[in-house]
């Protein structure tokens, strides 16, 4: 089985943000597969919509990743692979290595989605940072 080793940060490098961030994406997506992922509009915690990545899982929910920041932190998504070939199989984990900035969302085969990530705390833990990740139910709208 594929495991990811802990990604280990500095105490003034994160104040546990990106940890909670990978804890929350493992949880909303392992045991699932992954039905489509894209960039699309996503909630965003203060100002209703914004651009972000939202992945649809085949338990009928969403789970969407809005980029995050304030003045000199922040935390976004520069690039995704979805592992087409993978997408039929459960994922079993969420690992992250190269300081959180490679995300890789796993099976037993191996990555059925990588994500890229740009981040920074800025001043250490004086602004927000990280992604707003929601998980939604899929609505359907008529046509």
């Amino acid at each position: 089985m594929i495991e990811y080793p802990e990604d280990p940060l500095g105490e003034d490098d994160d104040d546990g943000t990106m940890p909670e961030n990978v804890k929350a994406l493992r949880e909303a997506v392992v045991g699932h597969r992954i039905v489509s992922a894209e960039r699309a509009q996503v909630p965003e915690r203060w100002r209703g919509t914004t651009e972000g990545f939202l992945i649809t899982l085949d338990n009928g929910k969403t789970v969407s990743l809005a980029d995050g920041g304030d003045c000199c932190a922040f935390t976004e998504l520069e690039s995704f692979l979805l592992n087409a070939d993978k997408i039929e199989h459960v994922i079993t984990g969420v690992g992250t290595t190269e300081g959180f900035t490679k995300w890789h969302v796993y099976a037993d085969l191996g990555d059925v989605l990588e994500l890229s990530v740009g981040w920074s705390c800025g001043n250490p833990f004086y602004y927000g940072y990280g992604f707003d990740i929601a998980v939604a139910e899929v609505t359907e709208t008529a046509i």
